[in-house]
């Protein structure tokens, strides 16, 4: 489905972004054009791309045991 019409823009396309690494919509701005038109595809291109970024973790810090 297009998400943004004015730059030709998929939701395949956002998905694709997210597993390269893109992590905000300014980034997928920069790297697609979306929302650089019109701009009412942001807030949908912001959901598509919030589902779509795999999940990061975290790992918790490890403390060396006192001695």
């Amino acid at each position: 489905m297009y998400v943004c019409l004015c730059h030709g823009v998929t939701d395949h396309d956002i998905r694709r972004a997210a597993e390269a690494g893109c992590s905000s919509v300014s980034e997928l701005t920069m790297r697609t054009g979306l929302g650089s038109g019109c701009g009412s595809c942001g807030e949908l291109a912001a959901e598509i791309l919030g589902e779509a970024r795999p999940a990061q973790v975290f790992p918790l810090p490890v403390f060396a045991a006192a001695a």
